[in-house]
């Protein structure tokens, strides 16, 4: 009995990644989506998040089930509960790729954003590729010092997300108020994007160690 309930933990891992496959492929269609205004994409990136929610569905049943009626406890219970709170951040992240999607199909047949800014959103979106590319290696092999550098490549998103800004807080920007807005949004998700896989490193530290790491706390 104790080797299934070990099973149906070590089967919470494989929907996890999945979801970080699942997540990564969602933002690097995404950001296609907006730099190109590609509306199939995008429609695509929109309608696709469906399976993102039905794995976290999934997830979080199994998960609720195993601790009804298996009770676990110590470490085991640690990695029940941490892997709720992962396929949360993984769920949203889902979210937050839609958010980008749909502000292409917005703005469809022209572009969102303008080509003051394209270099810095498109080195946003690799960033967020990196990040949850990343995670899912962590999960996997529940590696600390991986999950660490995690929080360099947040650094540098926060830096992408403060250009940003400085772009549309110039004098030189001609491109009114709409545009600002879509870029002010757009830069949101993506630095609100690497948050979440940050959050899930920090967890995978927790995991491993039962307690959170200083170099990765909020």
């Amino acid at each position: 009995m104790r080797d299934a309930f070990h099973d149906e933990l070590n089967a919470l891992t494989d929907r996890l990644v999945e979801m970080t496959r699942l997540v990564r492929s969602a933002m690097s269609r995404a950001t296609t989506a907006l730099i190109d205004a590609d509306l199939q994409l995008a429609e695509s990136v929109i309608s696709q998040d469906a399976e993102v929610d039905r794995i976290h569905a999934e997830l979080e049943s199994s998960i609720y089930e195993l601790m009804a009626t298996q009770q676990p406890v110590a470490v085991d219970l640690r990695t029940a509960i941490t892997a709720l709170r992962m396929g949360s951040d993984l769920e949203r992240m889902g979210d937050l790729a839609e958010h980008v999607a749909k502000i292409a199909r917005m703005r469809h047949p022209e572009s969102a954003i303008p080509a003051e800014v394209r270099d810095t959103i498109l080195e946003m979106g690799q960033i967020a590729e990196r990040l949850v590319t990343k995670t899912g290696a962590c999960i996997v092999g529940q590696d600390i010092e991986l999950a660490k550098e995690l929080e360099t490549d947040d650094d540098e998103m926060d830096r992408l997300h403060r250009r940003l800004f400085r772009v549309l807080l110039s004098k030189d920007w001609k491109h009114g108020i709409e545009p600002a807005i879509d870029i002010t949004l757009t830069g949101r998700y993506y630095e609100r994007y690497a948050d979440h896989a940050v959050r899930v490193a920090r967890d995978v530290v927790y995991l491993v160690t039962g307690s959170r790491d200083p170099d990765l706390s909020e």
